[in-house]
């Protein structure tokens, strides 16, 4: 690994070991998911019955939008009654974050380790983190969709994402500032206001994709298309 590339991944390492309860810089996807799953504090160890309220949950997100499932169809499908429900997860939406949370870190570790591992061209690091990302949802399609249509109306789940946002930002601009020190990238606006707007267009068109919405990029080329707009917007036209 070059000295530039060294810089930069202890820059976005650094980064991602500055985590705190509030909006930050920087967190970790395991963190912030653990820290907002809801669970109840106390319960019978070596139970199943959870893992059989987040069964019946993905079973039911492949049927329905996640506003059909209620908190009695969860319990239901588990065989468990309402109260014994509450003993494990205080919402429904406390189920889809416990759902999330290994989509969430599997996308954020690939990520780190794209990161870490810069290949010979160091601009393949933007596919990899984005092939990544956009993999992990892509093979939980449904539990996407419940995400983004859950995002309206959970605070904790829009809590959860945009910290996990934020972690991928504050990266994208550590490597960002980077490759513009090494001079491989032009000073142009801000790295803090090019990356936010970068992945704030990765979440739309990969939801988009991924939700079969139309007009959208048909999802074997979202990887490609937005390859190619993070690489020009951060290199410049003339590479």
């Amino acid at each position: 690994m070059n000295p530039s590339y060294q810089h930069t991944v202890e820059s976005a390492n650094a980064v991602s070991k500055l985590s705190t309860p509030c909006r930050v810089a920087a967190v970790t996807a395991a963190g912030p998911t653990r820290a907002l799953r809801g669970r109840r504090a106390v319960r019978p160890s070596g139970d199943d019955r959870e893992q059989a309220i987040l069964a019946t949950a993905e079973r039911l997100l492949q049927e329905r939008g996640f506003a059909g499932i209620s908190v009695d169809d969860l319990a239901r499908g588990a065989g468990i009654s309402r109260p014994t429900f509450y003993f494990y997860f205080k919402s429904k939406e406390s189920v889809l974050l416990s759902l999330m949370e290994p989509v969430i870190a599997r996308a954020d570790s690939e990520f780190d380790g794209a990161v870490q591992r810069p290949p010979a061209d160091p601009r393949r690091i933007w596919r990899n983190g984005i092939k990544a990302f956009f993999t992990a949802f892509e093979s939980r399609r449904a539990l996407a969709c419940a995400a983004a249509e859950a995002l309206a109306t959970s605070s904790e789940l829009r809590s959860m994402w945009s910290r996990f946002m934020q972690k991928w930002i504050d990266q994208t601009a550590a490597l960002i500032t980077a490759e513009r020190v090494r001079g491989a990238a032009p000073e142009t606006i801000p790295a803090a206001d090019l990356a936010t707007s970068l992945n704030q267009m990765n979440e739309r068109t990969m939801m988009a994709a991924l939700s079969a919405e139309t007009p959208a990029v048909d999802a074997d080329r979202v990887v490609d298309t937005l390859t190619h707009i993070w690489v020009t917007s951060i290199y410049g036209e003339s590479s």
